[in-house]
């Protein structure tokens, strides 16, 4: 299982609506992460905006594709897109770049 790491900028002034957002998830969207393979997913989001995700998958370019194909997944990202920073005309989902791993502990 592949651990994977992400960074994101929300837009200072939606910082409160983007957490909002996130304390009622579509079910559909929860039930479409599970199926496509995203596991043990988190988002911490600090005050200024810098956003982290973290998951656990076999393949993170095979789950990705996997949503990217649900109608729930493209709803969704319409919505998001516009809490975020930087996107350069990018949906959400296909900004988050992983970043290198360099340490774990087990």
């Amino acid at each position: 299982m592949a651990r994977v790491c992400f960074l994101l900028k929300v837009r200072q002034d939606r910082i409160a609506e983007y957490r909002e957002r996130h304390e009622t998830v579509w079910p559909e969207m929860l039930r479409a992460l599970s199926e496509s393979g995203w596991h043990n997913y988190s988002l911490f989001l600090r005050d200024d905006g810098l956003l982290v995700g973290y998951l656990e998958t076999e393949d993170f370019a095979a789950v990705q594709a996997a949503m990217a194909a649900t109608e729930v997944n493209a709803r969704w990202q319409a919505e998001m897109a516009d809490f975020f920073e930087a996107l350069d005309g990018a949906r959400p989902d296909e900004a988050m770049k992983p970043l290198t791993e360099v340490f774990h502990l087990v």
